[in-house]
């Protein structure tokens, strides 16, 4: 749960904060094969988060308390390790933190004079900072795509006495307005917005990147649920797919997998298992340069072109047209 709960998270983020421990073995379980760390950093980037700020906390454990020399070992070891998933390590702030403490959290720390700042290489400029709130100030506001039609994937679904239900979630692309009439994919529910809230304020429109509530006219708390996604009745809206072709990236499995795997896929806010129903090309997975047709089976590393059967229709979309949900993660 706590993986899908994550995903859920993440699926909506602009940035991610990875936290690693530096304690002596707690950064080495983390960052082993079947660690957290690991796997936390790759479902980001999975997931289209392409901003990253790593705190390396509990500094104050460190043997000696504070360590320089286990701080810079963290930093090698997890650059080499965001490099290989995608992320670019020069515009990566590391920041070493003591959570417990209060170290270079938000005022600089006093136990780390030899941490002059982190610094951080961008097309769109470059910064620097001492302190993790420096960082997370130096986030980039990424471009919102309010041109496009409305989708809105949704995280729950609230009674609320008095107002009635009360769907929730972020606005990934289009305009959320009072009086829109909405349709929620796939169980196609179509009705009228009453009002939208951030924050406990109502407001005259949501826009991408905003985490809203909503109030719908008519509708019960048992038609709606997390992972259902709301769009525009009159602009594209979204309908549930039976079945979609998608390039899957294996990343860290055991065995082989065959037509008729049925994982649980995790996509914007939806986790639902989908049948492997045909493995049609497998590819590279640097290029998409096609290598063989109907692979037998695919294996940790490969990627391939499948046909996915949802176990229930499932909202996905074109990654060209709808990226948020065009990106997928399979557990």
């Amino acid at each position: 749960d706590f993986i899908k709960n994550m995903i859920t998270g993440t699926s909506q983020a602009d940035c991610a904060v990875l936290i690693v421990a530096a304690g002596t073995g707690e950064f080495e379980a983390g960052i082993s094969k079947d660690g957290q760390t690991r796997e936390h950093a790759l479902l980001a980037y999975t997931l289209g988060v392409k901003q990253l700020i790593i705190g390396v906390n509990k500094m104050d454990s460190t043997a000696p308390p504070y360590s320089e020399t286990r701080f810079r070992e963290i930093e090698k070891e997890v650059s080499s390790y965001i490099k290989k998933i995608g992320y670019n390590p020069k515009s990566v702030p590391f920041v070493p933190i003591s959570g417990w403490a209060g170290d270079n959290m938000i005022e600089e720390s006093p136990n780390m004079t030899w941490f002059k700042k982190w610094a951080v290489e961008r097309k769109e400029g470059n910064a620097d900072g001492k302190t993790l709130l420096n960082a997370l100030d130096a986030i980039l506001p990424p471009s919102r795509p309010t041109g496009k039609p409305l989708r809105l994937p949704l995280q729950d679904v609230y009674k609320i006495g008095g107002i009635g239900t009360v769907p929730v979630g972020r606005v990934e692309t289009g305009i959320l307005k009072p009086g829109m009439l909405i349709t929620f994919a796939p169980p196609q529910i179509t009705t009228e917005v009453k009002s939208v809230e951030m924050h406990h304020e109502t407001l005259p429109e949501a826009l991408p990147g905003d985490n809203v509530g909503f109030n719908v006219k008519n509708i019960s708390v048992k038609d709606v649920r997390r992972g259902n996604v709301a769009g525009d009745s009159k602009n594209d809206p979204p309908k549930g797919a039976k079945m979609f072709y998608a390039q899957v990236i294996i990343l860290n499995h055991p065995g082989e997998i065959k037509d008729g795997y049925a994982p649980v896929l995790d996509c914007h806010t939806a986790h639902i298992a989908c049948k492997f129903h045909e493995i049609k090309e497998k590819c590279d997975r640097r290029s998409g340069k096609k290598l063989e047709d109907f692979p037998k089976s695919v294996k940790s590393g490969d990627a391939a072109m499948v046909d996915l059967m949802p176990s229930k229709p499932m909202c996905v979309e074109a990654f060209s047209e709808y990226p948020p949900l065009g990106r997928f993660a399979v557990r």
